[in-house]
């Protein structure tokens, strides 16, 4: 369009967003320059903000298009056209473009800025017009397609979502892999259900998830399930290098009862209760994949390693011992481990040898 003449200086697109860290999305162009995608994130401060936009004004007035000569002082109170205005902006206008009402995305609001004396000319507006349905449909179908992928992501992981977008989507599918299983368990959690309110008892389950996961996820694994007060994680292994896939579940779990006993030092200061972390680290074959009903599947991880690990979680209590792992990955991961016993698991034939870290109290 900047080719045939159209004298547009910025351009932005604004969408609506349902991911559950941030509300709305952004591209903005400015001539000369790149597109800049940003993200507004939830919040009251966000909220306030956009209440004090162009955009709302037209939403909150039911219009669907909006134009405002800048250089005749329209619009400066609000802070982006005043900014505009201050760097050359002459003609500001804004279209709305609604998305079909079964989607949570409730469509787009396309905005140009002229830096052109006299801005853009009624032909040059009327040319925008006929194409902005087919802009519309484009960022529809960028949207959706973003927006699935996210989402999938968020409920799934990063790695799972990426093998169900690719088709693997069948009960069934999958297959056999060698993985470092990272079981993480709140101790004692069910008796807090007693003393707090469900809300109270989510905001304790989510501060204590986002730190496992934080530290699980930046040392390369991924949360497969969240169990009540239970989360799985999994370290998928270099079939030439088991011991990387080891050390990373290891580091994930020192660090996160490190930021577990930092989180509980806070809370217990404001009078919050003290909620410790049990953890098993083991190392074995589970199958990968589609695991459910027809219509209703889990892309999961299950297997005799997995139900050893839970068995082993079951220890923690009883030996008082935050962390524990068992002999796989203890003869496999580059540290100095102390052989705590062999211990009869509940379901399990074979009497499992458990250790923790050398030297830990």
């Amino acid at each position: 369009m900047i080719a045939d003449g159209f004298p547009i200086w910025r351009a932005s697109i604004r969408m609506p967003s349902i991911h559950p860290m941030y509300r709305g999305v952004s591209a903005n162009f400015s001539r000369g320059g790149v597109t800049i995608i940003e993200t507004a994130e939830h919040g009251s401060e966000t909220e306030r903000s956009f209440e004090k936009t162009p955009i709302f004004y037209l939403l909150n007035r039911g219009e669907k298009t909006g134009r405002w000569n800048l250089a005749k002082g329209e619009g400066l109170h609000y802070a982006e056209l005043h900014e505009f205005a201050l760097g050359g902006g002459t003609d500001h206008v804004i279209s709305i473009f609604e998305f079909p009402k079964e989607v949570a995305l409730r469509g787009l609001g396309f905005s140009l800025t002229s830096d052109a004396p006299g801005g853009f000319s009624d032909e040059q507006l009327a040319t925008i017009k006929g194409l902005f349905p087919a802009l519309g449909l484009a960022a529809y179908r960028v949207a959706a397609s973003k927006t699935a992928s996210e989402i999938l992501a968020v409920y799934t992981g990063a790695r799972t979502s990426a093998r169900i977008l690719a088709g693997e989507t069948r009960r069934g599918t999958g297959g056999s892999i060698n993985a470092a299983i990272l079981l993480a368990d709140l101790r004692n959690f069910t008796a807090l259900t007693e003393v707090y309110q469900p809300g109270e008892i989510v905001g304790f389950l989510n501060d204590h998830f986002e730190l496992i996961d934080r530290h699980v996820e930046e040392n390369s694994g991924e949360i497969l399930k969240f169990m009540g007060d239970s989360v799985l994680a999994i370290f998928p292994t270099d079939a030439h290098d088991p011991q990387k896939a080891c050390m990373e579940a290891l580091a994930s779990a020192k660090n996160l009862l490190k930021a577990n006993e930092a989180l509980n030092r806070e809370r217990t200061l404001n009078g919050g209760p003290d909620i410790a972390v049990d953890v098993v680290l083991h190392l074995g074959e589970v199958f990968y994949g589609n695991v459910g009903a027809q219509g209703r599947l889990d892309f999961t991880v299950i297997g005799k390693a997995v139900n050893e690990a839970s068995r082993l979680e079951k220890l923690c209590g009883t030996l008082e011992q935050p962390l524990l792992m068992s002999e796989s990955f203890a003869t496999t991961c580059a540290v100095p481990c102390e052989y705590l016993g062999s211990f009869e698991l509940r379901g399990v034939s074979k009497r499992a040898d458990v250790f923790r870290l050398a030297g830990e109290a």
